[in-house]
């Protein structure tokens, strides 16, 4: 009988769980990144900063772009390295267990911490790249903030001369369906569920740590504030992201 039942320990103890992580702005703050809704949030310190972002004023005021395209050099998102928390993100890829980010960022530090792009979701889009507004074309965006640091305050496309816009979801778009769909598959899959940094406030995203729940996951929630989520979750976090995260990871690794 040893001879049977042994195989089958062997096998549970190599089961690794599929392991889902929601990240929000929380997560890149120690990376220098400021988020938007916190007490010090940029959305606070100066509410006309969402016109930069939001698509139909956008597309409508040259002015309003060309302060976007100043605000998009200034920014520190282009910049900004990853941290321990997105190292541990990609560590525990790298042990051999399934991971999925979903993040609501924009950096791509998941990925410059190494964490292959097939294995992030990017809700919201990323900022490291461009998209023509007529004809879809993208580029990379460094290749537009030469062009403004050269002289030019409101690049056009080099395509076909259409508005250029960060490769983001401003107010006013949609959410990528097929991202969108992608990530809610990950959500019912999910037997850990880990959101991190994220007020879980906006939505669809923040439903996705529900639809979680109730398909089984165990829910985590990392993050210095309460969330909508908290009753739902098996463990609530309140320490600091660059520690918190790194040592919840490990027991899955």
């Amino acid at each position: 009988m040893g001879s049977t039942e042994e195989p089958a320990a062997a096998g549970r103890a190599q089961h690794r769980p599929l392991v889902a992580i929601l990240s929000g702005a929380g997560i890149s703050t120690d990376s220098g990144i400021p988020d938007y809704r916190g007490p010090n949030g940029l959305w606070r310190r100066d509410p006309d900063a969402e016109k930069l972002v939001t698509y139909d004023v956008y597309m409508a005021d040259p002015e309003i772009r060309r302060r976007s395209w100043r605000m998009r050099r200034e920014s520190p998102a282009l910049r900004a390295r990853p941290n321990a928390a997105h190292e541990a993100v990609a560590a525990l890829a790298r042990s051999g267990t399934p991971v999925r980010v979903i993040t609501q960022n924009v950096d791509g530090l998941h990925q410059l911490a190494g964490l292959p792009g097939r294995k992030v979701l990017e809700l919201h889009g990323t900022a490291r790249t461009v998209i023509c507004t007529r004809c879809r074309a993208r580029s990379p965006m460094a290749r537009a903030l030469e062009r403004v640091a050269a002289g030019d305050p409101d690049p056009a496309c080099l395509e076909c001369g259409g508005i250029l816009k960060s490769a983001t979801v401003m107010f006013g778009e949609r959410l990528d369906p097929q991202v969108l769909g992608t990530a809610l598959g990950v959500a019912k899959a999910a037997e850990v569920f880990v959101a991190v940094g994220t007020t879980l406030q906006v939505q669809p995203a923040a439903s996705l740590a529900g639809v979680a729940a109730e398909h089984g996951a165990r829910l985590i929630i990392v993050n210095a504030e309460p969330t909508p989520y908290d009753g739902l979750a098996a463990e609530v976090i309140r320490e600091p992201i660059g520690t918190a995260l790194p040592r919840v990871l490990a027991r899955f690794g």
